[in-house]
């Protein structure tokens, strides 16, 4: 997958880059709630599974979007990927770990939910925290806490501060005014993403699973 690099100079967003990334190093989160009651529904009709769906749509919005594909490389060059695929964990109840395994993202739901199905298959019994090897560059993280439902939720990556690449994070769903309302955060870079880059992610998520016969059938 192709890694474009960022001429900063002639970036319209310089100024914004090198404040938030020199100046004053942020990164912030938001978490909301986003309706899926239409889409359980119907997912449970289709004996589907809504763990891989939601990170399917999640994707699909993450690669809508260069600011949530820029990071810097192996390399330290500023650049954004073509396409992005979900790093995602899976729980362990024997021994109350995880591990972190990813799927290729693939445009077509049933393509990339069956290549979802396959990686559980062959990873999910495996205990290690990376059991499947040789996770390429452009991935970004997805993770769940299905036990609660949380109205809050911020990460504190202590690094260098350079992590530009968005972190999703869900919760367990509820009910509430006879709509099914599942809480995901994002924790973004301000480097990179402003608030209006966030919502429009947030929004479109919403938009996403909300329209669900356009890629559902």
């Amino acid at each position: 997958m192709k890694f474009n690099l960022i001429d900063i100079e002639h970036w319209n967003r310089k100024p914004y880059f090198e404040h938030y990334l020199n100046a004053v190093r942020c990164t912030y989160s938001m978490t909301v709630n986003i309706e899926i009651t239409n889409l359980l529904h119907e997912i449970k009709l289709q004996e589907l599974k809504l763990y891989p769906t939601i990170i399917y749509i999640i994707a699909t919005v993450v690669n809508n979007h260069k600011e949530f594909r820029t990071c810097f490389d192996r390399n330290g060059n500023l650049g954004f990927w073509d396409s992005m695929s979900p790093s995602y964990t899976i729980f362990h109840k024997e021994t109350e770990t995880f591990s972190s395994i990813w799927t290729q993202y693939n445009k077509s739901f049933f393509c990339f939910y069956n290549n979802y199905l396959d990686d559980i298959k062959n990873y999910e019994n495996i205990m290690n925290f990376t059991p499947k090897l040789d996770e390429p560059a452009n991935t970004f993280p997805v993770s769940s806490i299905p036990w609660v439902n949380f109205t809050g939720f911020n990460l504190n990556v202590y690094n260098d501060g350079t992590y530009l690449l968005p972190i999703f994070t869900m919760g367990k769903y509820f009910e509430q005014n006879n709509k099914i309302f599942i809480p995901m955060s994002i924790q973004v870079h301000h480097a990179v993403c402003d608030g209006y880059h966030i919502s429009r992610c947030i929004n479109e998520v919403q938009e996403v699973a909300l329209n669900l016969q356009t890629w559902l059938g």
